[in-house]
C-alpha cells in the first residue's frame, strides 16, 4: 500500500491531499529512510511522521484497502510520540 494511503486510511492524518504533502515536505520516514507518497509500506514497517512540533513513531500491523473509522487505530501501535519543544 501507498505511504500516502495508509496514512489516510489508518487517520493518522484524515485526508490524503494533506498526506501527501506531509510526505513531499520530508516529514515522512519509513524504516529510517525518507519517504515519499508512493513509497510502499507493509506490515511490519516503523513509520516516523512529524505533524507541526509533534513526532510520531508507529508500527504498521495491517494495510487494508478500507477500514471503519473505530477500528483505524488497530491498523499500528504507537511507539512514540512526543512533542518538540521550541527553541527560542
Amino acid at each position: 500500500m501507498r505511504l500516502d494511503k495508509f496514512l489516510k486510511v489508518s487517520r493518522i492524518i484524515k485526508r490524503r491531499t494533506i498526506a501527501k504533502e506531509v510526505c513531499e515536505q520530508g516529514s515522512a520516514s519509513v524504516n529510517g529512510r525518507p519517504a515519499k507518497a508512493g513509497t510502499e509500506v507493509k506490515p511490519g514497517d516503523v513509520l516516523d511522521v512529524r505533524l507541526g512540533s509533534k513526532l510520531l513513531r508507529v508500527q504498521i500491523l495491517s494495510t487494508p484497502d478500507t477500514v471503519r473509522a473505530q477500528d483505524a487505530q488497530q491498523l499500528y501501535e504507537v511507539m512514540e510520540e512526543r512533542i518538540e519543544q521550541s527553541r527560542g
